[in-house]
């Protein structure tokens, strides 16, 4: 007789896929972990760097700023530009700390700046050991004019054309400088506001410094105002000035009456359609030179 089957089979189990898939997904898990931890790491890395780059920067600047401490002339008028450039220095510094350091772009910017305080500084020097060496040639032309008038009134007076030429040579180049240089916004109320919105003209503020060497007379400040895109911002009252030879655009201007003196002074930029969010700077200029810069936030 034959047997009866039963009518269930047993299933034989697969060869241990389950196991497989489970070894494949935990592998799977793991690589991604590696990938995650290289990125973080990375990322760490590249921060670290970057503070490295800030702290290296700051140390930079504060060592420039012991130069500029150390530096100092017998001449007024070079002590006021010495004082404004340590004034830059010194707000440099305060920009740097309160800065991201992953800000490549004004961390770029700010060593920038560093490079062109340095040649300031180095020009500094330069024109300070001129006029010293000048000094003591002016003194030992003097002394010997006064130990040659005896021979002749006519050499006398030649030296003494010699003297005075020598001594019109230290006013040769002499620049007026600005300090204090602020961008402020103002609402229709005539108050100062950070909001975009209110905003319905921007004031400049600034002083001339004193400088006995400077030309007096009538002179002109220039404003270049732009927006936090870059462009220049401009009405119907602008104008164009040369600069080195190269024409330039500016928002606006003002004339003073500069006689040597210090002169506080401020110029309006006004009916410009709208502000918007953003940083917003300022270059003041005069025919001779760039005086120094500014920023305003508006959110």
């Amino acid at each position: 007789m034959e047997e009866k089957k039963t009518g269930v089979e047993k299933v034989q189990p697969q060869d241990g896929s389950p196991k497989k898939v489970m070894y494949a997904l935990t592998a799977v898990a793991v690589i991604l972990a590696a990938a995650l931890a290289y990125i973080w790491i990375s990322k760490a890395s590249l921060v670290n760097e970057l503070n490295l780059e800030k702290e290296d920067l700051t140390a930079q600047m504060i060592a420039l700023q012991n130069d500029y401490a150390t530096l100092s002339s017998d001449y007024d008028s070079i002590n006021m530009q010495l004082d404004s450039s340590r004034e830059e220095v010194s707000q440099l510094i305060d920009r740097i700390k309160r800065t991201d350091a992953t800000n490549r772009a004004k961390i770029r910017q700010y060593e920038k700046e560093l490079g062109t305080l340095r040649s300031i500084m180095k020009s500094y020097i330069y024109q300070i050991d001129s006029l010293n060496t000048l000094n003591q040639k002016l003194t030992a032309d003097a002394a010997a004019a006064r130990r040659e008038a005896a021979e002749s009134r006519r050499q006398s007076e030649e030296l003494s054309k010699t003297v005075e030429n020598l001594s019109d040579q230290v006013a040769v180049g002499a620049v007026v400088k600005g300090r204090g240089i602020r961008l402020d916004a103002y609402n229709a109320s005539n108050k100062i506001t950070d909001r975009s919105s209110r905003v319905v003209r921007l004031m400049t503020t600034l002083s001339l410094v004193e400088n006995e060497l400077a030309p007096k007379g009538p002179m002109r400040v220039y404003i270049r105002v732009k927006g936090p895109d870059g462009t220049l911002l401009t009405n119907a009252d602008q104008r164009t000035f040369e600069l080195d030879g190269e024409p330039m655009v500016c928002s606006a201007s003002r004339e003073v009456d500069y006689q040597g003196q210090e002169v506080e002074m401020s110029i309006y930029l006004n009916d410009i359609e709208d502000y918007v969010k953003g940083i917003y700077t300022v270059d003041v200029y005069t025919e001779k030179a760039l005086l120094g810069s500014a920023e305003l936030m508006l959110r």
